[in-house]
């Protein structure tokens, strides 16, 4: 979500004139879009902030202006406190407000600090401009599309619903003709994106409210639109009709992110996640049969207030029970406000650190074996650059999985057709299928 987020605030101050730098010294506008996620990320915010200062006050001395922006989810949840923390700091604008940039930044160029973390009644999308052909094509041919914001389920864990707000869906309408664009300027590979995508239920032009899998159908028949994907998706509105779209779509890969967080009930219920072990079994049970070739990761909280020996196990046999082929793991993490921060049955620091190495040791053994069983197998590609190597050019699998072949770069856009021949620590070694090609990027 952030990096659709930072790419269209980058087109949105490109019609006022600024082009995007990789070196930070270089800008006049540096935005710092942030994660409130978890303490770590949050704490970077005011670690970078304090080196964006010392060179904002080196520029000031040779004449040069630097405005720096917070934006994102710190900057919704801390709001005044980032300017008072950094007095550097020139704009705080939360996720629902990057439309307004302009107008701010115009105002902070006048000597104002300002702090705009309103949830917007507008709808931002509609604000926003259309990136052009050329900014498209310098992001390369894979896109996300954010179809859904916000999240109603209230983990206890999670500020997601604090920081983003509850859950709204983008008109069908508009969906479609951000992806028409992308496809059009050369993107081959969509990734429509929410905090809790499938609970997508936008409105189309009928009036009728569209679920997810109605959306992703629709999008199927737009020409150029090669491969479709969606995250990140809760359990409990993986409903069979998403289910169905994985074994009625073929542009829809067989890879889906389905965050289990934990395998004890009992700590799922206390994370309010609503579901249990045997409905998220059930949902994975359902995935595979609709498509039996389907691959899933997951997200894995470990430590969570009151989580036992014995809870913990619980999750270790649910993971060994599917089978990943990757997932996310972390150490519970209290975020201020949220009912889990408030828990007196903290698990110490030693504890988690132990269970997030055994958690990730297991991960990683089925990682490493769902990669080494690619091997012998073929399948498509969808090519996205040139590799590290000279004559290499590298994509992904419709797993998901980084694979690189010797190849002509101009291959680069195109679906081809590889041999898997060798599986490293993080990517496939695979040899192009004479004239697999599907399609050249235009």
């Amino acid at each position: 979500m952030n990096v659709y987020d930072s790419a269209r605030m980058a087109d949105l101050l490109a019609s006022q004139g600024y082009a995007e730098t990789r070196r930070q010294e270089d800008a006049d506008l540096v935005i710092l879009n942030t994660c409130h996620i978890r303490e770590k990320a949050a704490d970077k915010v005011y670690s970078e902030l304090g080196k964006l200062a010392a060179m904002k006050h080196a520029r000031s001395a040779a004449g040069r202006d630097m405005q720096i922006v917070v934006a994102g989810c710190v900057a919704q949840a801390e709001g005044v406190e980032a300017l008072r923390r950094q007095r550097a700091v020139d704009l705080v604008v939360g996720p629902q407000s990057y439309h307004r940039l302009p107008e701010l930044l115009a105002r902070t160029a006048r000597g104002e600090r300002l702090t705009d973390t309103e949830f917007a009644v507008e709808d931002k999308f509609q604000f926003l401009p259309q990136p052009t052909p050329q900014q498209i094509r310098a992001r390369g041919v894979s896109a996300f599309v954010t179809v859904q914001e916000g999240c109603d389920k209230f983990c206890s864990f999670c500020v997601v619903p604090y920081t983003r707000g509850a859950e709204v869906s983008r008109q069908v309408a508009q969906v479609v003709a951000e992806t028409e664009g992308l496809a059009a300027a050369g993107v081959r590979e969509i990734t429509v994106i929410g905090q809790n995508v499938n609970a997508y239920r936008g409105e189309a032009p009928d009036g009728r409210k569209w679920p997810l899998e109605r959306l992703l159908e629709r999008l199927s028949h737009i020409g150029g639109v090669e491969r479709l994907r969606y995250t990140t998706s809760h359990p409990i509105d993986m409903s069979q009709g998403l289910i169905d779209a994985h074994g009625a779509l073929p542009q829809l890969m067989p890879f889906v992110h389905l965050p289990a967080q934990s395998g004890s009930d009992r700590v799922l219920k206390a994370m309010n996640r609503r579901h249990g072990a045997s409905a998220y079994l059930d949902r994975v049970a359902r995935l595979r049969k609709a498509r039996p070739d389907i691959a899933l990761s997951s997200d894995f909280i470990v430590g969570f207030p009151g989580e036992t020996d014995a809870d913990f196990e619980a999750t270790l046999s649910l993971i060994r029970e599917v089978g990943f082929a990757a997932a996310f793991s972390f150490k519970y993490s209290p975020r201020p406000g949220t009912p889990g921060a408030e828990r007196s049955d903290q698990i110490d620091e030693q504890a988690k650190r132990e269970r997030l190495r055994a958690l990730q040791e297991l991960i990683e053994a089925q990682r490493q074996a769902f990669n080494a069983a690619a091997i012998g197998r073929a399948f498509d590609v969808l090519f996205e650059k040139a590799g590290r190597h000279p004559g290499q050019i590298a994509g992904k699998s419709p797993y998901m999985q980084a694979v690189h072949v010797t190849g002509d770069v101009e291959l680069i856009g195109a679906v081809a057709k590889v041999t898997i021949v060798a599986a490293g620590a993080n990517s496939l070694a695979g040899r192009l299928a004479g004239g697999a090609a599907k399609e050249r990027r235009h």
